[in-house]
């Protein structure tokens, strides 16, 4: 019985001391590149963390709360994201815009107060949406934008930008652009709404 039990530890190492050779060591130098790639995906945060934009100057109060999903590889603008569909712009819940003084976007009035907003993309240009229902969740059960039309406050279309460089994770900021321009980007793609 005991010889048994030496017979087995031996036996394993010496497979393992004789499966050396260049073969394998080429193999070995090949993983740890993989892994290095492998970990830089796992490092990104699982699922799509809720962020917040803001912006306050001269008494004008803008946030917009939403959940934003990264790349991860795949093809976001006419593929997860289609084309001429509307858009919780984000994932998760529907994204809220609101403001606390009436605002001008493409000659016309926003009056002050909350909002969810809402995205067509295109392919060379965007409807944004500023829509006066408030969600609980960005789509229903089958998938599609729970926006309801008949509760738009306002929708600009706005023209596409491509950027030089890939936005992994989907962001919304409100830039100070000589006015207030609420601006989405993601992947390659940009699109700005200023105020005017």
């Amino acid at each position: 019985m005991k010889a048994h039990k030496l017979f087995l530890p031996l036996s394993l190492l010496l497979f393992m001391g004789c499966s050396g050779g260049p073969a394998n060591e080429q193999a070995a130098e090949a993983a740890p590149q993989e892994q290095v790639v492998e970990a830089a995906e796992d490092q990104l945060p699982k699922g799509s963390p809720a962020a917040t934009a803001q912006y306050d100057k001269d008494g004008l109060l803008i946030q917009v709360d939403y959940s934003a999903p990264y790349k991860r590889g795949r093809e976001i603008f006419g593929g997860l994201v289609p084309f001429d569909e509307v858009w919780r712009t984000g994932a998760n819940n529907a994204t809220t815009f609101e403001t606390n003084q009436d605002l001008v976007v493409d000659g016309r009035v926003l009056p002050a107060g909350p909002y969810t907003l809402w995205t067509i993309p295109h392919e060379g240009s965007w409807e944004v949406i500023f829509n006066t229902k408030q969600y609980s969740w960005g789509s229903n059960e089958t998938g599609a934008a729970s926006r309801e039309a008949e509760a738009d406050a306002l929708v600009v279309t706005v023209p596409v930008e491509t950027l030089p460089a890939v936005v992994e994770q989907f962001a919304i900021n409100v830039e100070d652009a000589g006015v207030p321009t609420l601006v989405l980007s993601w992947d390659l793609t940009k699109v700005a709404v200023p105020r005017k």
